[in-house]
């Protein structure tokens, strides 16, 4: 299997450069402001509302890597939000929050093809409804990416990972191998200084078949400009380190893999049970 894909969020068109000059092959930029706040104003989450003029001005300066726009979820407004976007430069656009095929299908007629699509399975019943709405993309093209945040706020548990940990998106996973689409889940610190070592979820990508991940915060600290982005993290470090540790994973057997995926669970679970009275959500940076 190819490489793991990275992308990374960021509205400095220096620092996309210096991504994709690192190997980061989609820079991911988040126009989604519609009910986010409420969902997750509790949470150490993105939740930036890049304009069109930053878009462009990303856009105007990749030369390989993919610009990706997740939109608002579908609303009076979605026709004018898709054609906005990708007058600006998006050359994917992510719808959020959608729960039915009928949204797929309105979202697609409202892109008309114009650009590819990543469909952000992060609620529960996107996910439990994945064979529904799966046949309506176009394997090559569209993608799929499961969100865990909303995904675990939807389930009401205490931590993000839980739905990894528990076996909850392997069905899933074995479905869009099977269908071709290309697909990823959640995103990914540095390799040190996380509660839940950033290597073993990598194990998990590796077990399961994804294709792409997120770059957390940990990889750019919310840097606006390059040379803040220079003092908080080596990002060429750090892209390097993440890279040798998958190629780890890729020579280990399925063994070493399930052996990982178990003690990933036990830890996950370890974490999250203590805070499920009140509901709280370990800090991830995203």
């Amino acid at each position: 299997m190819m490489a793991l894909k990275l992308m990374m969020i960021t509205a400095c068109p220096e620092v996309a450069v210096l991504a994709e000059q690192n190997g980061v092959a989609r820079i991911f930029m988040d126009q989604e402001v519609l009910g986010k706040a409420a969902r997750q104003g509790h949470l150490d989450t993105h939740q930036a509302c890049h304009s069109l003029a930053q878009i462009a001005a990303v856009a105007g300066r990749l030369e390989h890597a993919e610009l990706m726009v997740r939109i608002n979820p579908l609303n009076a407004h979605t026709a004018d939000e898709v054609s906005a976007a990708i007058a600006h430069g998006a050359q994917r656009l992510m719808l959020p929050m959608f729960t039915t095929s009928s949204e797929v299908q309105r979202f697609q007629a409202l892109v008309a093809g114009r650009v590819p699509v990543t469909y952000l399975a992060e609620t529960p019943a996107a996910l439990i409804r994945l064979a529904h709405w799966l046949p309506l993309l176009r394997p090559g093209h569209d993608e799929v990416h499961i969100g865990l945040n909303d995904l675990s706020l939807g389930l009401g548990v205490g931590f993000l990972f839980e739905p990894l940990a528990g076996g909850m998106i392997d069905g899933e996973a074995r479905m869009l191998n099977e269908a071709g689409v290309r697909w990823g889940v959640g995103g990914i610190g540095c390799l040190s200084g996380n509660l839940l070592p950033a290597d073993w979820i990598l194990g998990e990508h590796v077990r399961l078949g994804s294709h792409w991940v997120i770059l957390s915060r940990a990889f750019h600290g919310g840097a606006e400009s390059l040379e803040e982005l220079e003092r908080r993290v080596d990002l060429p470090v750090e892209i390097r380190a993440l890279r040798l540790a998958e190629s780890r994973w890729r020579r280990a057997d399925e063994a070493r893999l399930e052996a990982n995926h178990r003690r990933l669970a036990e830890k996950v679970f370890e974490m999250a049970e203590p805070l499920q009275a009140p509901m709280q959500q370990v800090p991830l940076q995203l």
